[in-house]
């Protein structure tokens, strides 16, 4: 192993890489901020005191600082999300997620680590991005819908699959990367079970704190802004009118519930001039009866999906749904002085005036027990409006109600949800077949999603997530700064000197915990290749066999937890499980370790090293 001259670039390449680190970690200071201003430092740092080889040839130019925001897994994870969200916007994963979770309304937990185990296999033989692409949208529903907190599952999920990758000679980029590197300086070939078992063991130790101790360490970011966007557990009242081919009608209540309607609660009936009221037993629906029912607008929103025949404005008329045409929900509050005050819907105009349906309202006040369509509006009430999105943000200006625009979201259109499967699915299969690359098949999906009306513009461009896009540019630009100043090497080189005289095994451990740690600050391929030729190197001169240390870099470099911008899976869930850079180190530094110890004890004994 050559030995590494510290020079002056080197220790404020690792001063840069410290300080980039802290500033991630500090909440205080947007992601955005903290990467941007460390591609800046370390673009000054070159350009004012430059790096030359021996030749005299510029060792790191403004070109390889800056190449990372045009790297091919930077632009494949920005057109997955692109594709992703066109299966949100087309609701194309309700009916799997409904499935899911009807199997697992008994038992949950039981279904979500069956994903983990399907997950943690596929992954193990299949690149484990496009299996992530597929799974997260399936936990989301699924996690939503069985009341689990998303963040709980997202980062799991990656780590799951990034443990799966361990397990043979495919599993991960990474490891043909550091298998090839070693066939190339002369060792024997590697076949593809070869270190299928330690693998199985790493991934099954790491598998257990996935599912045990990483969600007791995890926060729910998601809360705040899923009640802004109004998808919180606070009820409106909606009705709905049955009509002959409704399929509702004929329905018998079963100890008080009516099986179409199992998610709401039903206030009331209106039948012709009677009133009927809960408990409800032994009625069945029928054909002109007005059901009051309160329920969350998530629970409606799908509803509506489902049959948008089934719910009527509360202006008593049938909504609208225009096929082609994208629809916003969004809350609205009746403001004080509103000539609305003391109206009922049908008097005061407002879907003529305005174009918006009103589907229900909130009055939290009192029980409500009457026809949303009879009932008269009061200040404060809030309405749950649905429209095309510029007759809904048309009501900012509207006097007689306040507009909460935070809450406006998009209603997913059902009748595109083939469209986006399809073209998910084609750019899944292709990636997964190595049919062309994974960058060109997600643009070529993300592209699609837009020419086929699943998403528009606005909406992909929502999808695609800027604090993302630039932690990944600036870790391959320390990347980039930590090869070209030798300041990996001299790491290791270091590493070597403090351990040299103890036992191998003590060697080893030490070896794997670096690059472990590297990993996350440096690419994990890059990692890879960087560290294969030094663990031959360092076998040779323990007069050991190679595989240990060959596995310490292949296990080492697939530690990529601690870091968003270390794994692709890893970025893939920060957007969906809310996360910030603080929630990789606080759960993924543990796995490292976890990992680590496990690799100490098992590696050695395996290969007769103690």
């Amino acid at each position: 192993m050559d030995l590494v001259v510290p020079t002056i670039q080197m220790w404020l390449t690792f001063a840069i890489v410290l300080g980039a680190i802290v500033a991630y970690a500090y909440d205080k200071i947007p992601l955005e901020i903290s990467s941007i201003a460390t591609v800046a430092l370390l673009l000054a740092l070159f350009e004012i005191v430059p790096l030359y080889g021996d030749d005299g040839k510029q060792l790191i130019t403004v070109r390889d600082l800056l190449q990372g925001f045009a790297d091919p897994a930077l632009i494949t994870i920005m057109a997955l999300l692109v594709v992703g969200q066109g299966l949100v916007q087309t609701g194309a994963l309700n009916g799997p997620a409904r499935t899911l979770v009807r199997l697992g309304k008994n038992s949950p937990r039981t279904v979500i680590l069956a994903c983990f185990v399907v997950v943690m296999v596929i992954s193990a033989v299949l690149n484990n991005t496009p299996v992530v692409v597929i799974f997260i949208p399936i936990l989301a529903a699924l996690a939503e819908r069985l009341g689990k907190k998303v963040a709980l599952v997202m980062m799991p999920l990656s780590f799951v699959a990034i443990l799966g990758g361990n397990m043979t000679k495919i599993g991960s980029s990474t490891n043909l990367l550091a298998i090839g590197a070693y066939e190339q300086v002369g060792g024997p070939s590697i076949g593809f079970f070869d270190f299928t078992v330690p693998g199985a063991v790493m991934a099954f130790v790491g598998f257990l704190y996935v599912v045990t101790i990483a969600p007791r360490l995890l926060v729910d970011r998601a809360g705040i802004a899923k009640r802004l966007a109004g998808g919180g557990g606070k009820q409106f009242l909606f009705q709905m009118e049955l009509t002959p081919d409704n399929g509702l009608v004929g329905q018998t209540a079963v100890a008080g519930m009516f099986p179409g309607l199992k998610e709401v609660t039903v206030r009331m009936i209106e039948r012709g001039r009677e009133k009927l009221l809960p408990p409800y037993d032994d009625i069945t629906l029928q054909v002109g009866d007005v059901v009051l029912v309160a329920a969350t607008r998530s629970v409606m929103t799908d509803l509506l999906n489902a049959s948008p025949d089934l719910v009527s404005s509360a202006e008593g008329e049938d909504v609208d749904d225009k096929a082609g045409e994208r629809r916003v929900i969004a809350e609205a509050v009746i403001a004080p002085a509103s000539r609305m005050d003391g109206r009922t819907l049908a008097q005061t105009g407002f879907r003529a005036e305005t174009g918006v349906s009103v589907l229900g309202v909130q009055r939290r006040s009192r029980m409500i027990r009457a026809a949303l369509s009879m009932l008269r509006l009061e200040a404060g009430d809030v309405l749950l409006v649905m429209g095309s999105r510029s007759a809904v943000l048309a009501l900012r200006d509207n006097r007689d109600v306040l507009l909460m625009e935070s809450s406006a979201s998009d209603v997913p259109m059902q009748e595109y949800a083939w469209r986006a499967l399809a073209i998910f699915a084609g750019v899944v299969t292709v990636a997964a077949l190595e049919i062309m690359p994974i960058v060109v098949a997600s643009l070529i999906g993300a592209t699609l999603m837009m020419v086929t009306r699943c998403l528009n513009v606005r909406q992909a461009g929502r999808a695609i997530d800027r604090r993302v896009f630039t932690i990944v540019g600036a870790a391959l630009a320390l990347g980039a700064a930590m090869q070209a100043t030798g300041g990996a090497t001299w790491l290791a080189h270091a590493v070597i000197e403090g351990l040299r005289g103890a036992p191998v095994w003590v060697l080893l451990s030490g070896f794997f915990l670096l690059i472990a740690m590297l990993t996350n600050v440096l690419s994990n391929n890059a990692t890879a290749v960087l560290f294969t030729p030094i663990a031959v190197s360092i076998a040779s001169e323990l007069g050991v066999e190679p595989m240990p240390f060959l596995l310490a870099v292949i296990f080492g470099a697939n530690c990529s937890f601690a870091t968003p911008m270390s794994y692709q899976t890893n970025l893939l869930v920060m957007a969906p499980g809310h996360y910030r850079f603080v929630d990789f180190m606080r759960v993924g530094t543990p796995l490292i370790f976890v990992i680590w110890m496990t690799f100490t004890l098992f590696i050695p004994w395996y290969y007769n090293l103690f």
